[in-house]
């Protein structure tokens, strides 16, 4: 049996207070207090989806085989032979097919794969082809040729093909032994358009498909179907991937043309729905070795377009989520007020009330007073580090500022003006004080755009929505705007700028304004507090390229705060939470808990 020293090198350790920085899974006792302690790292509570590197070519009626970040996508239409394979980054055309199908089934790994049946020409086929790693090669054909198949398979000496379409929906089944089909038991309930899973010919899952539109689920233990739980949402044209334990059931249709991103979870007994994908779809090529991580690649979108974008599946327990804790104070409470830097060198300037040009630089630990801006202001915007900063647009009393003011590291100098003059909170992003990003703000809502170079401001393409209140975070080439209002209501709109256009893209889960944010590019950002119908919030949310996912919660509502630093250590300072505040509060995934154990 494994003891606590065998798996740790050492013994359990006595100490009068907690350590500073225990190891993750060590534990302690602590004297003072008379108990146990361990430390473990946060992760998420519930799955979620992720924007994956997209397809070369998109398509649908396609198949996929193998794991999150080692996968196969085969075939499809428009007809097709091309075989793209996947690192868990980026998608690689590699040897195609030698005859070109769609509606095929496939199983195996990304070395070692099987594909079958499908729709070769006008007609369905049984060809099946056997993948090395690196070409394919034709092998023995099915019994009965078919399409739209649900599949299952080890590598390319073990699969099993069930149901699928011929002259009519079949029940049949076949098994493959490395060599050769043989037809074995057949499903209970003939269909077509199914999806499958398992990684034997021994173990699989069968759920879905048509006709009738079917929640159906059955599972084959080598020798016969049992019917099982059902899904909650019957459909077809169903992607999915994992084992006849662990899978993972998503998209699909009930009634075309329109689609779903509705997924679930089996767990051996029983579905559990779980969060949408980001984009509906049916037909799609699904991959995972288990329900806890996966994709999903192509398939037909609305309003019945082939598709390239894919989105990976992370499963409840396997995404270390981030905290926020306590930091060092403001020297000077104040709510509007801008920010820059990282989560350890962070720069602060301008706010009210009153407003002000005082400045505050933080070491990771505690704020420092620098010197003053030339002209006090607050609801501005601001970008750069804390040695090379730009403060741009805001408001004294009655009146918006199209003033710039460029930070060297000690002292703020007068540069050239915006365009536009504006306040209320301009969205900002940007990397040093030679190269930002401002969009939005007020009086009136705007969705004017400038940039920087470093000595004057150029407009550019506007935000699709004008709106003040926003968040912004990002670089010139790679920026995010987030949240805001154009009058009530508050917005959750997000627009993601990609050098030369602004796109729509997910929505915030809440809709506010006045908030933070922090992030360094479009594709990963954090916002953070606000303020919304009915109250201020403390409401976190993390972007990941397509979606907004809820975090842990700031630990003091406030609205009219700023940020720094990326999604992963960022830092949220100032704001009002009834009254102007100087509360500093630092993120950082991965985050801990100290857990006690107890000792009775």
């Amino acid at each position: 049996m494994a003891t606590y020293l065998g798996t740790h090198g050492s013994r359990i350790q006595n100490y009068t207070t907690d350590p500073d920085n225990p190891n993750t899974g060590e534990v302690w006792y602590n004297d003072t207090a008379n108990t146990l302690k361990f430390q473990y790292v946060n992760t998420n509570a519930a799955g979620s989806w992720s924007t994956g590197g997209s397809l070369n070519t998109a398509r649908k009626e396609t198949s996929g085989v193998g794991t999150q970040t080692a996968a196969l996508v085969i075939g499809g239409a428009p007809l097709t032979g091309k075989t793209e394979s996947y690192d868990g980054a980026s998608f690689t055309e590699v040897a195609d097919l030698n005859t070109a199908r769609n509606q095929n089934g496939s199983a195996g790994t990304q070395t070692s794969a099987l594909t079958f049946g499908g729709e070769p020409t006008a007609s369905n086929g049984a060809f099946t082809e056997s993948w090395n790693g690196s070409s394919w090669t034709e092998v023995a054909d099915l019994n009965t040729a078919r399409r739209t198949v649900g599949s299952a398979g080890t590598d390319n000496t073990n699969a099993l093909v069930f149901g699928g379409f011929s002259t009519t929906s079949v029940a049949n089944t076949e098994s493959w032994n490395g060599s050769s089909w043989t037809e074995v038991s057949d499903l209970n309930s003939a269909r077509s358009s199914l999806a499958g899973s398992g990684k034997l010919n021994t173990a699989a899952l069968a759920f879905g498909g048509t006709p009738p539109i079917s929640a159906l689920t059955e599972s084959y233990n080598g020798t016969s179907w049992t019917e099982v739980a059902d899904l909650n949402t019957g459909r077809a044209g169903i992607s999915g991937f994992g084992t006849s334990t662990s899978a993972l059931g998503v998209a699909g249709y009930v009634t075309s043309p329109t689609k779903l991103a509705n997924a679930e979870l089996w767990n051996g007994s029983s579905w559990a729905e779980q969060n949408d994908l980001s984009t509906a779809r049916y037909q799609a090529a699904g991959a995972g070795a288990n329900n806890s991580l996966g994709l999903v690649a192509g398939g037909e979108g609305q309003p019945g377009s082939e598709i390239a974008s894919t989105e990976e599946w992370n499963g409840a327990g396997t995404i270390e989520v981030g905290a926020w804790s306590t930091g060092g104070s403001l020297n000077t409470a104040r709510s509007n007020l801008m920010g820059a830097g990282t989560q350890t060198a962070a720069l602060k300037f301008g706010g009210r009330s009153p407003d002000t040009g005082a400045t505050e630089k933080y070491n990771g630990t505690s704020w420092t007073e620098v010197n003053d801006m030339n002209t006090a202001r607050s609801q501005g915007g601001g970008s750069g580090t804390q040695t090379s900063a730009l403060v741009y647009a805001g408001e004294p009393p009655s009146n918006v500022r199209d003033l710039t003011e460029s930070w060297n590291g000690t002292n703020w100098t007068a540069v050239a003006d915006l365009n536009t003059a504006r306040n209320l909170a301009t969205g900002s992003a940007g990397a040093d004080n030679t190269s930002a990003l401002a969009f939005g703000g007020g009086a009136a809502p705007k969705a004017y755009c400038e940039q920087w170079n470093g000595s004057s401001w150029t407009e550019v393409n506007d935000l699709n929505t004008g709106r003040y209140n926003m968040a912004g975070s990002g670089i010139v080439t790679a920026a995010l705007g987030y949240g805001g209002t154009s009058g009530p209501p508050v917005q959750a709109l997000t627009e993601s700028w990609n050098g030369t256009n602004w796109t729509e893209t997910g929505d915030l889960n809440t809709a506010r304004s006045i908030l933070g944010g922090a992030g360094t590019e479009n594709t990963s950002a954090l916002a953070f507090g606000g303020e919304g119908p009915p109250a201020r919030m403390a409401f976190t949310e993390l972007f990941n390229g397509t979606n907004w996912t809820e975090q842990n919660d700031l630990n003091t509502a406030r609205d009219g705060l700023t940020g720094s630093g990326t999604s992963t250590a960022g830092l949220a300072f100032g704001g009002n939470d009834g009254s102007d505040s100087a509360a500093t509060e630092e993120w950082n995934v991965p985050s801990f808990t100290t857990k006690t154990i107890s000792t009775d």
